[in-house]
């Protein structure tokens, strides 16, 4: 099965999807590994691997494995480290301390900005599912230290790290666009136009996540309201709190050396240093280190007996989270061995008349079908490229615009094939229906805001 027909499937599978998980109540992992397993035999994808003139396809068993096991590869000890990062910040009351430091640089009228631009100046350097990840456990401790909607704030971390992570290098989707479309050596230019474009794409995700916290109500905002403790007595219940640097140590250490690495990658550096700061700066060994403040910081706390206990309920966290994501990474595989990217690539001249809507509407198109922003920026880059001259986007500046236009496509929209959409919901103690209102949502709004901000910009720069 190709072209159209495909599409048309394709769609049918996704709304087969949601539903089975959010009417019929299916489970997650069930729904979406049956609904990739029929959709690549629907699609063409043969049983077992077969080989014709030396080029081997893979089967359907294989194609399964290979994204189960790929997920994990990827996400999998970088979810549990961050995970255990988060427990033990919550265990000893660090992420009260880093709350009220919040409150006290923003002011305590404003978490759910607070919040947002915290997960938009980490995901700079950091993938945006580690962020949330890292940041989870001081927005638990600003609802509770504010009493606002856990939602709303979930919404706010989500959609802020969601920004720099597709509009600012050194993430790495925004640095191979750039690179793919020829702006590699402008990437300061980048790096600007997508602070820029950030803003109109905040501004839209903050004011959708304070009108969301007030239609849905996540488990965490039944248990938050049945609290009778007030913030200052449910501090006072973990003793000693570690002091500041302790409490910001196992947060910002892996920023710092992820961002180091990025750094090392982005400035071709050479030699012994290239290698020890790629080493330090990958998302595994940044997070141990990480980990090794963590453990700091709950000997300062005298809890350290307990340390065992802590990291057997982290595991039992996040096992769930880590097979769902993994069978999101499942259906990205199969339609990735399936036709329909390269049906998309073949025909794209045909709504290249839309300039520099295209290459949005291409990786947002991209973006929905199989999960990845990375893949979606890098892939719409490679298609873009031989088509700027046609679509008048060839200019230094009106390329680095292109690269924001993708990117602003990336994140459109967030749904049950993305990992990130499984890591958002379930920290945030959300169901998957509410997700769709939500994360979904809140992806759709800020991509769109974000285009807004390219077409204005677009009128401006030649």
């Amino acid at each position: 099965m190709s072209g159209f027909a495909l599409i048309f499937v394709f769609v049918i599978a996704i709304v087969v999807m949601i539903l089975t998980i959010s009417k019929l109540k299916i489970h997650p992992f069930l729904s979406i590994m049956t609904v990739s397993l029929l959709f690549g035999l629907m699609a063409g994808i043969p049983l077992v691997n077969v080989t014709v003139d030396g080029k081997t396809t893979q089967g359907i068993v294989n194609v399964i494995g290979a994204g189960f096991s790929g997920t994990f590869t990827s996400i999998g000890i970088v979810i549990i480290l961050g995970a255990l990062i988060g427990t033990v910040l919550e265990a000893t009351g660090a992420a009260f301390k880093l709350a009220d430091m919040v409150i006290k640089l923003v002011g305590p009228k404003h978490p759910v900005l607070a919040i947002q631009i915290m997960g938009w100046v980490v995901s700079i350097p950091v993938f945006c599912d580690s962020g949330f990840v890292i940041l989870d456990p001081i927005r638990k401790a600003l609802v509770k230290r504010t009493k606002v909607s856990s939602v709303s704030m979930t919404v706010a971390l989500s959609t802020g790290l969601y920004a720099s992570h597709v509009f600012i290098p050194p993430t790495p989707g925004p640095i191979a666009a750039a690179s793919t479309l020829g702006a590699g050596n402008n990437l300061l230019l980048v790096m600007g136009l997508g602070v820029l474009v950030s803003i109109p794409a905040l501004i839209g995700a903050m004011f959708f996540a304070q009108y969301i916290g007030r239609k849905v109500k996540s488990s965490e905002d039944i248990d938050i309201s049945g609290i009778t403790k007030s913030y200052e007595e449910i501090v006072a219940g973990y003793g000693k709190l570690p002091n500041g640097f302790i409490s910001l140590a196992p947060i910002i250490a892996p920023i710092v050396l992820m961002a180091l690495g990025s750094i090392a990658s982005m400035a071709k550096w050479t030699g012994f240093a290239f290698q020890l700061f790629s080493f330090l700066g990958a998302p595994i060994i940044a997070l141990a280190v990480g980990v090794l403040f963590a453990v700091w910081q709950i000997a300062v706390t005298n809890k350290l007996d307990k340390f065992y206990d802590i990291t057997n309920e982290t595991l039992k966290i996040v096992g769930p989270i880590l097979f769902i994501t993994a069978a999101g990474g499942v259906l990205g595989r199969v339609i990735a061995s399936t036709s329909m990217v390269s049906f998309i690539t073949e025909n794209s001249k045909a709504i290249a008349t839309v300039g520099i809507f295209f290459p949005f509407l291409l990786s947002a198109i991209l973006k929905t079908a199989q999960g990845s922003s990375t893949v979606a920026l890098t892939t719409t880059a490679g298609i873009v490229a031989p088509l700027l001259g046609v679509l008048n986007l060839d200019s230094p500046a009106r390329t680095a615009l292109t690269v924001m236009a993708i990117g602003a496509g990336a994140m459109t929209v967030s749904h049950a094939n993305d990992s990130y959409y499984w890591v958002v919901t379930n920290f945030g103690g959300m169901t998957p229906d509410q997700g769709y209102k939500t994360q979904t949502a809140a992806t759709l709004i800020e991509g769109i805001c974000g285009m807004i901000g390219v077409f204005i910009l677009s009128l401006i720069l030649r």
